[in-house]
């Protein structure tokens, strides 16, 4: 568990990640969850670079989640993550973003960070630039790509 002032972020038990996809209406949003267990399934030792990490307040009220998208390739990972639309506007993905990205950066063999925004989600792309991810020029699946890298 790694925890901000406001947060808690945690790895998702099989049993958690289990419960979000049977709740999950989008199409989209489900097969993404079912492939973050079927990676932490297939690769227990590794669970933290497979599984849905949980955002939560301090309480205990869920706000969203993240992810990363499979353990380090060549020294580089890459996130994802939502904060639920009534959590949005205050802080929380920067917080999170900016948490993840500093827990990451300290794992061994990691040197960077990538992540994807939407064209049209400058809110997100916000996120990240304020959490020190720059353009990278190319395009991904989701939309432009940004990388931070380690400080040397």
């Amino acid at each position: 568990m790694i925890e901000t002032k406001r947060l808690r972020l945690f790895p998702a038990t099989q049993d958690q990640m289990q419960s979000m996809i049977d709740a999950e209406s989008d199409p989209g949003l489900k097969a993404a969850y079912q492939e973050m267990l079927d990676g932490s399934l297939e690769h227990p030792d590794q669970w933290v670079w497979y599984a849905m990490w949980m955002i939560e307040m301090k309480d205990g009220t869920h706000i969203g989640d993240f992810c990363f998208k499979g353990s380090p390739v060549n020294g580089a990972v890459e996130i994802g993550y939502g904060i639920n639309d009534e959590y949005q506007g205050q802080g929380f993905a920067t917080e999170t973003v900016h948490t993840a990205v500093t827990w990451a950066l300290d794992q061994a063999g990691v040197n960077c960070v990538e992540a994807e925004a939407e064209p049209g989600n400058r809110a997100s792309q916000r996120v990240l630039e304020k959490c020190g991810f720059r353009p990278s020029g190319i395009i991904g699946e989701e939309g432009p790509r940004y990388c931070r890298e380690a400080e040397r």
